[in-house]
């Protein structure tokens, strides 16, 4: 009896072989289904983790300065407060690409995989935060970056180092909008971090609910928010002083920030320097301050959180390369919790 076309591809010459043959072609489909659905899973391999991320991880958020009682802040999207203990601002800018590829190559993961592992061992959430610029090549840029690492908090309020003091309200307004953390941080895109010890410091029990918490400093009081005093200059002129954290790193508590969003925001008096300005504030709310030197170690060691060059510089004097230095010592580095970018 002919043998059916249905098997003429086979060409078997006996019954035992043509069952193995089957099995083996059934394994091979099995096989490549599985290998297509993998390539499914994956197939944005330009750093963007899309499994278990159906969203962007970025966003934009729109805060509007001439509003009255409200926060000002309108997301892009319906976004639901995520859970964590403390979302982390990278403060960066249109000519800091080079600070963020050093990041991403040593403390900061460069995919959505680490940034969800990191998140889950330490309880920090980490974005970039970066404002607008009418320059359309640079948007142009910025907008090509956030398609591959898909790490940011975009800011609708111009890019000015002029106009830190704005942008660092729009970020905690927008992070708490976006987050329900015990904690927000503002850090600098020019410091290298220990995100593990900076979690182990935050999760400390406290008894005073309107916490700020940084490597803190004595500054200069001004009476016209258009002053620039140098420091050495302003204390032999007698100036009066008061306590607030240096600029590259420093936390306020989730009560905090929500005192910051009640107010309106023409109810802020702003003056030059962003962290004078965020100083003269908690001044104001009468905030329980946490002087931390481990946020300003000029080198790492068995205890530093955030290292960088206090006081020639206000972060890393030249953070592209130093980064990448301080990541090669393993008192740097090594950490149980720190995601390996390799």
């Amino acid at each position: 009896m002919p043998m059916p076309t249905t098997r003429k591809f086979f060409h078997a010459r006996h019954p035992s072989n043509i069952g193995r043959r089957s099995i083996v072609l059934t394994l091979c489909s099995l096989i490549g289904l599985l290998f297509i659905g993998i390539v499914v899973l994956t197939q944005d391999i330009t750093g963007v983790y899309r499994c278990k991320h159906d969203k962007p991880v970025s966003v934009s958020v729109v805060w509007d300065i001439s509003s009255g009682g409200s926060n000002g802040l309108v997301s892009d999207g319906d976004q639901q407060r995520h859970k964590v203990m403390a979302f982390v601002g990278i403060q960066t800018g249109f000519a800091s690409a080079g600070r963020r590829r050093a990041l991403r190559k040593t403390w900061m993961p460069s995919d959505h995989l680490g940034l969800q592992r990191l998140e889950e061992a330490t309880g920090l959430a980490f974005r970039f935060v970066i404002g607008k610029t009418e320059d359309t090549s640079k948007m142009e840029k910025l907008r090509r970056e956030v398609e591959i690492y898909d790490d940011f908090l975009l800011l609708d309020i111009e890019e000015e180092y002029s106009k830190l003091p704005y942008k660092t309200l729009a970020f905690f307004k927008a992070a708490y909008a976006l987050y329900d953390s015990d904690f927000y941080v503002k850090a600098d895109d020019d410091i290298y971090l220990r995100p593990d010890r900076l979690s182990l410091l935050l999760a400390k029990e406290r008894h005073h609910k309107q916490t700020y918490l940084g490597c803190m400093k004595k500054g200069p009081v001004f009476t016209d928010p258009k002053q620039k005093w140098h420091e050495p200059l302003a204390y032999m002129l007698g100036k009066e002083y008061f306590l607030h954290a240096y600029g590259p790193i420093y936390a306020l508590s989730s009560h905090v920030v929500a005192s910051l969003v009640a107010l309106q925001n023409n109810s802020f008096r702003m003056f030059s320097n962003e962290d004078v300005t965020i100083g003269a504030w908690m001044l104001a709310m009468n905030v329980n301050h946490e002087n931390i030197r481990q946020l300003c170690q000029p080198k790492c060691t068995a205890t530093s959180i955030a290292v960088w060059d206090i006081p020639k510089c206000s972060g890393l004097c030249n953070p592209e390369m130093k980064m990448l230095e301080l990541h090669q010592m393993d008192i740097c580095r090594n950490s149980p919790t720190l995601v390996s970018n390799e």
